[in-house]
């Protein structure tokens, strides 16, 4: 596909996104059967289920969330996608679920965790084991997170995925290996192929890392360096990634680190803050550690992002500088105790 090098519209933005690739539709080829996507109402939901629909257009896309959210369930059945509604606590509500040999797992809990522990522990741990067990015998491609990894030193080059995942720091990162041990328990026990995604920092123009960053600089509002250094992808890239794992599923179930190229956040404001002609406001000094993965084992499997960091950084400053729509959810990339 031919990048723009400008993203004019919200439209035009999940048009792009949502465009497969000749590898993604290929690597869906070997794995035949409908897709099932089990928290589909996220802020990548959507546009996944709209990518896998697009690559396989003859097959069922079936997007499984609450739909808390005004208009979702109507705009993804306009594209194709069939919607059914459903709390994943519920076990009897996601026994009724069809069969799919191929599931995307992308439900979970951050946000509002500190606080609400119960909650985040009950999305991210009893809901996998619900999960795992209803669909044992299918292909399982579960989202998790480089949070799960601790942090690494800068100069390492990232955690890989043979990086012990204990102990990250906070009650959220536990209960995403608390999520990871559970598909793994029941990858074991029913022999269940499967992908563990731990992704790092998927960008859309409304927002990630690189939103914020660049938001804070034009309008001249202090930046903490303390956690300096973050590996950012496109989200339309982080999608295809996770759809074209299902064609490389392990049994048991292995980690998968999925992200783009590290880049420090000194870097990243200097670069929006020469876009904007404004000079960014920096606080603090970086740490020598960060949450940082080494991606040698994706780009085996997928070669490299399409979309490069310099694109991404063009992208958001154009957008940023136009007042284009933001979700307005922070990443707080900078939380260095796992507090969220």
């Amino acid at each position: 596909m031919q990048l723009p090098d400008r993203l004019e519209s919200v439209e035009h933005l999940e048009d792009v996104m949502t465009t497969p690739s000749p590898s993604l539709v290929a690597d869906l080829a070997r794995v035949p059967g409908d897709i099932l996507v089990l928290g589909v109402g996220g802020k990548m939901g959507p546009t996944l289920a709209r990518l896998a629909k697009r690559a396989v257009p003859k097959r069922e896309v079936i997007g499984v969330a609450r739909f808390s959210e005004p208009g979702l369930r109507s705009a993804l059945a306009a594209t194709g996608v069939r919607t059914i509604e459903c709390d994943l606590l519920d076990r009897a509500a996601v026994a009724r679920l069809p069969a799919a040999p191929n599931v995307v797992f992308m439900a979970g809990r951050k946000f509002g965790s500190t606080g609400a522990e119960h909650l985040t522990w009950a999305m991210n741990a009893l809901v996998p084991a619900i999960v795992a067990e209803r669909f044992a015998h299918s292909r399982i491609v579960v989202f998790s997170t480089a949070c799960v990894y601790p942090f690494v030193p800068v100069s390492s080059g990232g955690a890989r995925e043979d990086t012990p995942t204990v102990p990250p720091p906070g009650e959220y990162a536990n209960s995403c290996v608390a999520r990871e041990r559970l598909f793994q328990h029941f990858s074991h026990r029913y022999g269940t192929p499967g992908r563990l995604i731990r992704l790092s920092y998927a960008i859309d123009m409304r927002y990630g890392v690189l939103h914020d960053v660049a938001r804070k600089v034009l309008a001249r509002e202090p930046i903490d360096l303390a956690m300096g250094h973050v590996n950012v992808i496109w989200q339309g890239d982080a999608n295809s990634q996770a759809l074209r794992a299902l064609a490389h599923c392990t049994a048991p179930t292995t980690g998968l680190n999925v992200s783009g190229p590290a880049t420090g956040i000194r870097a990243l404001a200097a670069a929006f803050g020469e876009r904007f002609g404004v000079t960014p406001v920096l606080t603090g000094v970086e740490s020598d550690s960060a949450w940082l993965v080494d991606t040698t084992e994706a780009r085996q499997l997928f070669g490299a992002p399409e979309v490069s960091l310099p694109r991404l950084v063009d992208w958001t400053a154009d957008w940023v500088a136009r007042g284009g729509r933001s979700l307005g959810k922070a990443t707080h990339y900078e939380v260095r105790d796992g507090n969220y």
